[in-house]
C-alpha cells in the first residue's frame, strides 16, 4: 500500500486530508507539527510527503529540505500546502526543491489528484532508469563469458571505491548544510530573544524602582507607628499613676481638691490621648491608601506580565515567518559567516537571562518584604483598636471617679 505522510498543525486539515486519501486507497500517517514529521521521516520512508508551509516549530520548507538531504528520501515527492499561495511562497518552494504547492482549503479531489500525479511522475522517472540499467547489463553478460584482464578488474574496483567515497562525501556535505541551516535558524531565534530580554529587563528595573519607593514610604510609616506606640506606652504609665493617685484620694476623704486637680489632669491626658488616637487613625488611613496603591501596582505588573507572554507568542510566530523567508536567500558560505558573527549574541542572551533572573529574585524579595510590612501594619491597627478600647475604659473609670467625688 502506498504510504502518505501528512504534516499540519490544524486538526481539521489533517482529518480532511486523511479522509480524502484513505478513500483513494492510500495508507495515511498524521503529524501535528514539523518535529513529529521529522521524527517519522528519520525512521520511515513514505511514498509521498504532504506538509503545511507554516507550522509552530518546523516549517514545511524545513521538512522538504530534510527530505532532500537524506539519501534514502531524496527522490520522495514533497507537496506543500498553504492558505496563501503567492510568488513568495512559490519561490521558497522551488528553492527547497518541493514538487508543488497546493492551496488550502482543498477543492473537491484536488489533493488526491495531485498525490496521484506525483506518484505517476515518480514512476515515469524510474522506468527509463530501469531500462537504461537493463541496456547496460545486456552487453556486460557476454563480456562475463570472455576473458577479462586483471587491469580491467582493478580499474572497476577502484572506480567502485571512488564512487562510494564520493557518495559518502556528498552525504556528509548534505548533513553539514542541514546542520548549518538549523544553526542559523537557532541563532536568529536567540537574537530575537535577546531583544525581548532587553525589553523585559528594562520593565523589571522600572518595577523594581517603583517597589523600592513604595517600600521606603511604608518603612517611614512603620517608624512613625513605633514612635506612636512608645508615646502610648508612656501615656499608659501616666494613666496607671493617676489610678494609684485616685485610690489614695478615695482613702483620704479630706483631699478632695487634690483629687479634683488629678481628675482635671486625667481629663487633659485623656484629651491628649484622643488627639493621638486621631493622628493614629490618620496614619491607619494612610496605610490603607498605600495598600491600595500597592495592590494597583501589583495588578499593573500582572497585566504587563500577560502582555509580555502575548508578545512572546507573537515573537515566536514572527520568528517562524522570518525563518521561512531566510531559508531561500541564504547559501552555505553565508551560513558559516553568520554563525561566527552571532555566537557573541548567544553569549549576550545568556548574560541577559542571568540578569533578568537576578532582577526577578530581587522583586520577589521586595514583594515578600511588602507582605511582611502589610502584616505589621495590620497588627499595628489592631493594637490601636485595643488602645482605643482601653482608653474608653479609662475614661469611664475617670467619669465614675468624678461622679463619686461630687457625691460627698
Amino acid at each position: 500500500m502506498t504510504k502518505v505522510l501528512i504534516a499540519d498543525d490544524s486538526i481539521a486539515v489533517r482529518k480532511v486530508a486523511e479522509r480524502l486519501l484513505t478513500e483513494a486507497g492510500f495508507g495515511v500517517t498524521l503529524a501535528a507539527n514539523g518535529e513529529e514529521a521529522l521524527a517519522y521521516l528519520a525512521k520511515e520512508t513514505p511514498d509521498v510527503v504532504v506538509s503545511d508551509v507554516i507550522m509552530p516549530d518546523r516549517s514545511g520548507y524545513e521538512v522538504c529540505t530534510f527530505v532532500r538531504a537524506q539519501r534514502a528520501l531524496a527522490n520522495t515527492p514533497v507537496l506543500l500546502i498553504s492558505g496563501i499561495v503567492n510568488d513568495e511562497v512559490t519561490k521558497q518552494a522551488e528553492s527547497c526543491h518541493a514538487d508543488g504547492v497546493l492551496k488550502k482549503p482543498f477543492q473537491g479531489t484536488s489533493l488526491k489528484d495531485r498525490v496521484i500525479e506525483l506518484l505517476a511522475k515518480r514512476q515515469s522517472i524510474a522506468m527509463p532508469v530501469a531500462k537504461t540499467v537493463e541496456k547496460v547489463i545486456e552487453p556486460i553478460e557476454p563480456i562475463q563469458g570472455s576473458s577479462v584482464s586483471g587491469d580491467h578488474l582493478e580499474t572497476y574496483r577502484q572506480a567502485e571505491i571512488r564512487v562510494k567515497s564520493l557518495e559518502e562525501e556528498l552525504r556528509i556535505e548534505r548533513d553539514r548544510v542541514t546542520y548549518s541551516t538549523q544553526r542559523v535558524v537557532e541563532l536568529k531565534e536567540q537574537l530575537g530573544r535577546v531583544e525581548e530580554l532587553e525589553s523585559m529587563l528594562a520593565k523589571e528595573r522600572e518595577q523594581t524602582a517603583q517597589l523600592k519607593m513604595q517600600l521606603a514610604e511604608v518603612n517611614s510609616a512603620t517608624v512613625r507607628v513605633q514612635e506612636l506606640e512608645t508615646l502610648l506606652e508612656v501615656e499608659r504609665e501616666q494613666t496607671v499613676e493617676a489610678k494609684m493617685q485616685a485610690s489614695v484620694a478615695e482613702s483620704l476623704g479630706g483631699r478632695v481638691r487634690e483629687m479634683e486637680a488629678a481628675l482635671q489632669a486625667e481629663r487633659q491626658a485623656a484629651k491628649q490621648l484622643v488627639e493621638q488616637m486621631t493622628k493614629m487613625e490618620e496614619t491607619a488611613a494612610r496605610f490603607q491608601q498605600v495598600s491600595q496603591q500597592l495592590q494597583q501596582e501589583q495588578e499593573c505588573t500582572r497585566d504587563l506580565t500577560h502582555r509580555v507572554a502575548a508578545s512572546e507568542q507573537l515573537a515566536v510566530r514572527a520568528g517562524g515567518l522570518e525563518e521561512a523567508l531566510a531559508e531561500e536567500r541564504k547559501k552555505t558560505t553565508v551560513l558559516a559567516t553568520r554563525i561566527s558573527e552571532t555566537e557573541p549574541a548567544s553569549q549576550k542572551a545568556h548574560e541577559f537571562e542571568a540578569l533578568l533572573q537576578m532582577e526577578r529574585e530581587r522583586n520577589s524579595l521586595l514583594a515578600k518584604r511588602m507582605t511582611e510590612t502589610e502584616q505589621e501594619a495590620e497588627l499595628a491597627t489592631k493594637r490601636f483598636e485595643e488602645m482605643a478600647r482601653k482608653l474608653g475604659e479609662i475614661a469611664g473609670l475617670a467619669s465614675q471617679l468624678g461622679s463619686g467625688k461630687r457625691r460627698p
